[in-house]
Order: C-alpha cells, then structure tokens, then sequence
C-alpha cells in the first residue's frame, strides 16, 4: 500500500488531567513507561513506552475542571495502545481490575469480525483508554 500521507507517525499525545502525580503513577507504576521529562511550574510530566510519548497537564484547577463527555463534546474520545499478545492483553486486565483510580468499561473481547482483542477502561485523571492486542 503505498502512502502520500505527508506525516510518520504520532510523536507525543497530550492529556489534561485533575491529578497528575496518580495519572503519573499510572502510567509508571502501572504500565511500566518511563517519566522522560518533566516541568513542574508548568506543571507537566512526560512520560514514554520508548516508542510513544504522552505528556500529562495537570488541569489549572483540578477541583473545577470539568470531565469530558465523549458522546457529547468535540475532542479525544479515547486513545488505544497496542500490548504485546493475548496473553499480556488478559494479564493487563487482571492488573487494571485490581488497580485504584481504574474503572473496567469493558473486559477483554474480540473487536469487531477481526482476529484482535481488546478492552476499554478509564485511567486515573478520567481519561478513556483502549487496550488492543492483534493477532499473532
């Protein structure tokens, strides 16, 4: 398939969050990504998979931020990574299931008539995220 996509890929995604330092955990504790960088006047960390960036805004006034409603404002309704298998994809759950902050929307299921899994949670800081583990 050939391309004339004048881009190469995602380089960093950035999300405002209500707690940083738990979102933060997420993704380090949690996940296993590394914190790359950080700005704390601003305040931000960053954080990467060594293949993706997500930078993590804390919200000016966390205790007046409003969440956002997927079905009803313009912006991401959630961002999906990729995990290695099956296997990584159903021990992540059982991670996730059992992680504060977490809330499971869905386990893992197949996606679609393709030969891919996935499953859909909130992280802390109410951000919606997709787990996908395509077929080997």
């Amino acid at each position: 398939m050939t391309s004339t996509a004048v881009t190469i890929g995602l380089h960093h995604l950035g999300l405002t969050v209500a707690d940083l330092p738990a979102t933060k955990a997420f993704f380090v504790d949690v996940l296993g990504f590394a914190q790359v960088g950080e700005v704390p006047h601003y305040p931000a960390v960053f954080v990467s998979d060594g293949k993706t960036m997500i930078t993590l805004w804390r919200a000016t006034n966390p205790a007046t931020a409003i969440g956002f409603d997927r079905k009803v404002n313009i912006g991401l309704h959630h961002f999906a990574m990729r995990v290695e298998n099956d296997a990584a994809l159903d021990a992540l759950h059982n991670r996730l299931a059992s992680t504060t902050g977490v809330t499971i929307e869905f386990p893992p299921e197949p996606l679609g008539g393709v030969p891919t899994r996935h499953m859909m949670c909130f992280i802390p800081g109410g951000i919606r995220m997709e787990f996908i583990a395509l077929a080997t």
